[in-house]
C-alpha cells in the first residue's frame, strides 16, 4: 500500500461461499488520522452494476422483465421522448436493445455519454449527445448508459425508484443495512474519503439521484454478505443464477473499456473472456470464474468468485491507486495467473 501510495485498502475472503476473513488497512481519511474499519461506507462505483444485474435477474425470475423484450415495450413513451435520451430520435436502433443487451454491454451505447467512445484520450464534453455506435447486440464495448436505459425500463415496469426497489429486494433481506443508491441520513458521517493518483482527496459526494450503473455505497461487510447471498444461491433459482453467468458475448477487445474500435487481440483466448449478464466471465485452474471491477478517479474496487471452488475475494480501495496492487494481492492469494490485468489496465506500481 505505500508502495502504490493506497491510504486505505478493504479485503474479504469467502471460503465453500462463507465469509472467512474481512479486514481492513489503512485509513478512511489520513489527514485527520482516522482509521478505515469494515463498516466505514465506501463508494461501491460500478459495484453498482453487479448489485443491479442481480435484480434485474430477480426480476425476470419473477416473469416482470424478459431479457430479450425490447425495452421499448416497457416504456409508457418512446425513447426519445424522454430528455435524457432525446439525441437518439433520428436513430430508430433503440427500438432493438433489450435487458439482455444492457447487462452484457451490447446495446452500442458509450459509458458515459460525456466522453467520446471512440477516441483513446477523451475529453469531457459538456453538452454529451448520446448516440449508438453500433447495431445493437453484435459487439462488447461496456456502458454505463445502457444500464440507465435498463434502469429506466425496470423503474416503469415496478412503478419504484431504484434505491426502493433494491432495498426491498436485496438490501433489506440480505441484512445491508448500510447500502444505497443514494445516500441516507441514518448512514451518518463515517464515508471513506477517496484519493487521487497523487495522494490529493477527493470528498464524494451524496447522492441523492439513483444511478444503475454506479451511485451504490456500501461497507466491505455489506458487500461481503451480498456476495455469500449470490454465490450460496439464496435468491435466485439455480437456472437464473446459471444464466446470469453464462457468457453472453465473447470479448476480443483489447481493453475493457472505450475506444469502441474493431481491432482484437487473441490475448484473452485462453482464459475464455466472456461477459455474462452483469458480470464478467473467465476459465481459470479454479473452473468458472465471475467478476467485477468498480472505480473512478479516487477509488478502486475488484471482487472475483469461483463457483466451481466455492471461495470469492473483494477488495475495495479508496485511491485510484488501488488496482497498481490487485495484480500482487492476487498472486499471492490464489496464485493468480490468469487475471486479464492488461485487458482491466491494472498495471502493478512497479510495472516497467
Amino acid at each position: 500500500m505505500d508502495s502504490a501510495d493506497i491510504p486505505g485498502l478493504n479485503l474479504a475472503i469467502l471460503n465453500h461461499n462463507k465469509p472467512v476473513f474481512i479486514k481492513s488497512y489503512g485509513y478512511r481519511d489520513e489527514i485527520q488520522n482516522e482509521l478505515m474499519d469494515t463498516t466505514t461506507l465506501i463508494y461501491a462505483a460500478s459495484f453498482s452494476k453487479a448489485v443491479f444485474g442481480y435484480l434485474s435477474m430477480l426480476l425476470v425470475q419473477e416473469r416482470q422483465l424478459d431479457l430479450d423484450k425490447p425495452l421499448y415495450q416497457y416504456l409508457k413513451n418512446p425513447l426519445p421522448e424522454y430528455p435524457y435520451f432525446s439525441d437518439l430520435k433520428n436513430d430508430d436502433r433503440w427500438k432493438l436493445i433489450t435487458a439482455r443487451m444492457c447487462l452484457s454491454h451490447t446495446t452500442g451505447l458509450p459509458n458515459v455519454r460525456w466522453f467520446d467512445p471512440r477516441d483513446s484520450n477523451p475529453v469531457f464534453d459538456s453538452v454529451g449527445v448520446i448516440r449508438i455506435y453500433f447495431q445493437p447486440g453484435k459487439q462488447y464495448a461496456y456502458s454505463g448508459e445502457g444500464f440507465k436505459l435498463l434502469q429506466l425500463a425496470v423503474e416503469e415496469i415496478t412503478g419504484k425508484n431504484l434505491d426502493e426497489l433494491a432495498t426491498e429486494k436485496i438490501f433489506k433481506p440480505i441484512g445491508m443495512t448500510r447500502s444505497g443508491y443514494i445516500w441516507h441520513d441514518n448512514f451518518g458521517d463515517k464515508l471513506v474519503i477517496g484519493h487521487n493518483e497523487k495522494g490529493q482527496q477527493n470528498v464524494k459526494r451524496k447522492r441523492t439521484a439513483a444511478v444503475a450503473g454506479g451511485s451504490m455505497v456500501t461497507t466491505i461487510a455489506d458487500y461481503t454478505r451480498f456476495i455469500a447471498y449470490v454465490t450460496q444461491g439464496k435468491g435466485l433459482e439455480k437456472k437464473y443464477f446459471e444464466q446470469m453467468i453464462s457468457p453472453q458475448i465473447d470479448i476480443h477487445s483489447k481493453t475493457q473499456f472505450p475506444p469502441i474500435t474493431t481491432e482484437t487481440t487473441a490475448d484473452n483466448k485462453a482464459i475464455h473472456l466472456a461477459y455474462g449478464l452483469g458480470w464478467g466471465l473467465m476459465r481459470t485452474k479454479y473452473g468458472r470464474a465471475f467478476f467485477k471491477e468498480g472505480g473512478d478517479d479516487a477509488w478502486k474496487n475488484y471482487n472475483i468468485n469461483f463457483i466451481d471452488k466455492g471461495v470469492s475475494i473483494i477488495i475495495m480501495t479508496n485511491s485510484v491507486n488501488g488496482s497498481k496492487v490487485f495484480k500482487e494481492l492476487l498472486e499471492t492469494l490464489i496464485a493468480d495467473t490468469f487475471t486479464p490485468w492488461k485487458w482491466e489496465e491494472y498495471y502493478p506500481y512497479n510495472y516497467r
